[in-house]
């Protein structure tokens, strides 16, 4: 599934061929998404211009004079350009939307699952029912250990379960959760209301640090991280934990173990991460 530094990469790598251009045809060959593709979108957006590309979330928000372009990738979805000399090449099965601008150039929407979605909204984005109920952005200013020390207050909560819950902090999700918790020294299934605001510092420091870096690695345009088939590599991941059960954590040489929290793995080192009582 695409996680926030995947949409991030995909909003800075499509907005070149976006920002500022006027949207000539809309293609739908599949409207039957998670919800069905608006039936008159190429009235809201043909023969008009894109101002602004922007993300909240997990959501690529393509704003218009009036009105804006929602578009989540799912569990599977990904955006591509094909530029102007490139855009006959012909759409495959999965392929399911076409936007192509007046210069050319085509954002290509991919979803062979179809869990993701492509929406249209007039209202105010920020008062979306999908986007109304978000916590903060974990890179910005409103994410911030008091913040998140109020949020855990005294609850029995798993912190992990905790920071991967949208209503608290958007984007955390679970290769950046167990990352960011073994750098931090907390055991996933810490009860969040029993965490020192000295590792709460650690925690928030580290959720910014891993999701940064991960966006610093994906790259600054589509062509970079889109292969051959139309499927994002986005980036090569260096891990501490996430998917290394019963391998050596790099630190201490002391074996990961992995344990299931929410249908998730999680994955860990006893000694570096100890769960206190």
């Amino acid at each position: 599934m695409p996680e926030l530094p995947e949409v991030e990469t995909t909003r800075k790598g499509v907005s070149p061929y976006c920002l500022n251009q006027t949207v000539k045809q809309l293609i739908v060959r599949q409207p039957s998404l998670r919800w069905p593709v608006p039936g008159d979108l190429d009235k809201k957006i043909c023969g008009k211009s894109i101002r602004q590309v922007e993300r909240r979330g997990k959501y690529l928000l393509f704003g218009f004079d009036r009105g804006t372009l929602m578009i989540h990738l799912g569990m599977s979805g990904s955006l591509r350009v094909l530029l102007a000399d490139t855009s006959h090449e012909s759409a495959n099965k999965h392929d399911h939307v076409d936007i192509i601008m007046e210069s050319g150039d085509t954002l290509r929407y991919h979803d062979p699952r179809r869990f993701g979605a492509i929406l249209w909204t007039e209202e105010p984005i920020e008062n979306h029912k999908l986007i109304a109920h978000l916590g903060p952005e974990p890179l910005s200013d409103d994410f911030t250990a008091d913040y998140l020390a109020k949020r855990c207050g005294k609850r029995k909560t798993a912190i992990k379960s905790l920071i991967m819950d949208s209503k608290v902090v958007v984007g955390v999700g679970n290769i950046y959760a167990n990352e960011a918790l073994f750098l931090s020294g907390v055991h996933p299934q810490q009860a969040a209301g029993t965490i020192k605001p000295a590792q709460l510092k650690k925690l928030t420091d580290n959720i910014k640090h891993v999701l940064q870096r991960s966006i610093e690695q994906g790259g600054t345009t589509l062509k970079d991280f889109v292969g051959g088939d139309g499927k994002p590599g986005y980036f090569a991941q260096q891990l501490n934990v996430y998917g290394r059960a019963g391998s050596e954590c790099l630190h201490c040489k002391t074996e990961l173990k992995e344990i299931r929290q929410n249908n998730r793995s999680s994955v860990f080192c006893p000694k570096c991460q100890p769960l206190k009582g």
